[in-house]
């Protein structure tokens, strides 16, 4: 029996995060609304773009302003940087080494369709994912629906079912449909907000995932 194992994107197979953060700055001073800080915007990644923003227009008491101008300038700015994104070190050879081990491997995304499309045209991931969701096809972390769909398109269990990501959207969203997590902090992060939602196990370099995952027993 297969063992599928599900990845965060942004945050967790891509180093683009802070891309994220200067492309909302910009796009609220643009918008002429109190910038977040970055800290602000880290805290609320994992959602949905649209969830993102009006959590943060929230904090700022900023209810009022246009979302679909802000979410507009949102993306020309991170298009604009987009070729300044790159996968974190190690990914392709941890993820070669996990599929040789026999593990399925998909994607769980805040992100749109178009943009994980881009990625994957962009990044040689293709040959290692199975199969993914985005919040623009299920509803947004930490909603259970993107790892319960990808399970039950592949037929895989629950219990032989993991997260990795790099937000405590992404460790709830584990514990909501029942599944094994584990957290990712690739920039410096401790990691200690991701043990205290229930996260296994925190990983500071991506290859050190594969302590966690040995061979698959069929």
């Amino acid at each position: 029996m297969r063992s599928l194992i599900l990845f965060d994107c942004d945050g967790t197979l891509t180093d683009s995060n802070g891309l994220i953060v200067r492309a909302i700055q910009a796009a609220f001073s643009e918008q002429h609304l109190s910038m977040p800080s970055a800290e602000e915007v880290l805290a609320s990644l994992g959602m949905s773009l649209h969830g993102v923003l009006d959590a943060l227009l929230q904090q700022h008491d900023a209810q009022h302003a246009d979302m679909d101008a802000l979410a507009a300038s949102y993306r020309q700015h991170y298009c604009l940087g987009e070729s300044e994104m790159a996968l974190y070190p190690q990914v392709l050879e941890t993820l070669q080494t996990l599929h040789e081990r026999g593990y399925w491997m998909g994607i769980v995304t805040g992100k749109s369709k178009a943009g994980l499309l881009r990625v994957l045209e962009r990044f040689p991931l293709r040959d290692y994912i199975m199969v993914w969701r985005t919040a623009d096809c299920c509803p947004s972390k930490p909603h259970p629906a993107m790892a319960e769909e990808c399970m039950q398109e592949l037929g895989v269990s629950p219990e032989r079912t993991a997260l990795v990501g790099d937000a405590h959207f992404d460790i709830r969203m584990a514990k909501h449909a029942g599944i094994r997590a584990l957290g990712v902090a690739l920039n410096a992060d401790s990691g200690a907000h991701l043990l205290n939602e229930g996260a296994e196990a925190v990983v500071h370099q991506f290859d050190d995932l594969l302590a966690y995952f040995p061979a698959v027993q069929v």
